[in-house]
């Protein structure tokens, strides 16, 4: 069920106002404590009744070119602060194509079946990601030199093989992956399925997912529709169409990989409640806020309120949406994030430092799920 709806307006002034009255200084010692929260004082504790408050679980792809070893495997006390702080899990890496299908006659499911062995000890729903997208394909696949017939059965065979693999084990699944291009034009050249089978391969991706598992929800997924734009219109249209089809998509999901350089997307809750309006289910998926750091790493009091105050505001958006009840973010501490790979000079993105201590993201987020959970 949905969490009672919250006051916009009021949870913004709390985005604005505990940052400020939490953070003594800039250095990494803000409320320090060991892994192993308390399950009284976590995310999960205080999250409404049916809400998903989730994380990627580190490892897999970029990681394993990083000079630590994979850190979902090796790493116990981030194995127990990812139990005590969350209800929800994705696979950062260890799903996509090139993890695990390596090969074309070999999956590699070992880590994949980890997680979701994890999750279940530790009560925990799992989010599959993904299964069509330009990125991230194994080098035989894009390399190899396929008849549409034979490339059409490989996509057929792998969502069947890797969705059914893990059927009644995976609450929701991003079915196709960021398929548009920012001016909302299908991506007909990076795609390879788009490209050589045509964009109807994309609602047979989701006729295959439904086959094989009929209880997950099947999302699209993106990032850069956050607010109303030609990309977010694009999907609008295209789930418009599906549904004329009968195509089976349940959901809508923004991955909200935002940035302080950049005003916050004031319009997301507007865009999501579109999404609402046709039927379907939504979803914050990737959620980290990145920050220009200053020399020397530190981020400023400023920084990190600003931080706050955007990883509030999308979470807010989220409880006011009906059918928004799945809230992950892209990874819970600065030890493991993906952005200073990819973002030269730009980091502490997580809502916790290296040491897994906690930042003001994090207590903005555990009194704003707690405020909707006592309403």
């Amino acid at each position: 069920m949905k969490p009672t709806r919250l006051a916009t307006a009021a949870l913004a002034a709390v985005a604005l106002s505990v940052p400020l009255t939490l953070v003594a200084s800039a250095a990494p010692s803000v409320d320090h404590r060991p892994p192993g929260h308390a399950k009284k004082d976590t995310l999960r504790k205080a999250a409404p009744k049916g809400f998903h408050i989730g994380t990627a679980v580190a490892g897999g792809g970029h990681h394993e070119d990083q000079p630590y070893p994979d850190p979902f495997t090796s790493d116990q006390p981030y194995r127990t602060v990812l139990a005590a702080e969350f209800n929800s899990v994705s696979a950062e890496n260890q799903m996509k194509w090139e993890y695990i299908h390596p090969e074309r006659d070999r999956y590699n499911f070992g880590t994949a079946d980890a997680i979701v062995k994890f999750a279940k000890r530790n009560g925990q729903v799992v989010r599959g990601h993904t299964l069509l997208w330009h990125s991230q394909n194994p080098a035989w696949l894009e390399q190899g030199d396929f008849s549409k017939e034979e490339l059409r059965s490989i996509l057929r065979d792998h969502i069947k093989t890797v969705v059914g693999r893990y059927r009644g084990d995976i609450q929701q699944w991003d079915v196709a992956n960021e398929i548009f291009t920012e001016t909302g034009e299908l991506r007909t050249t990076d795609n390879i399925w788009i490209r050589e089978l045509g964009p109807g391969i994309v609602a047979d991706a989701f006729r295959w997912a439904r086959q094989a598992d009929p209880k997950a929800k099947l999302f699209f997924n993106d990032y850069g529709v956050e607010g109303v734009n030609a990309k977010s219109d694009a999907y609008l249209a295209l789930i418009k169409q599906f549904k004329a089809q009968r195509v089976p998509v349940d959901g809508f999901s923004a991955q909200a990989h935002l940035s302080t350089r950049y005003g916050f997307p004031g319009d997301l809750e507007a865009n999501l409640e579109r999404f609402s309006a046709l039927g379907l289910e939504t979803a914050i998926t990737e959620l980290d806020v990145r920050m220009d750091l200053p020399e020397g790493g530190v981020p400023t009091e400023a920084q990190l309120a600003q931080q706050a105050d955007y990883y509030n505001r999308t979470l807010v958006a989220c409880l006011n949406v009906d059918g928004c009840d799945s809230f992950t973010i892209w990874g819970f501490t600065d030890k493991y994030s993906w952005v200073p790979v990819f973002f030269e000079g730009q980091g502490a993105a997580t809502v916790m430092w290296e040491d897994y201590s906690r930042k003001p993201a994090y207590h903005v987020l555990r009194d704003t799920l707690a405020k909707a959970g006592r309403r």
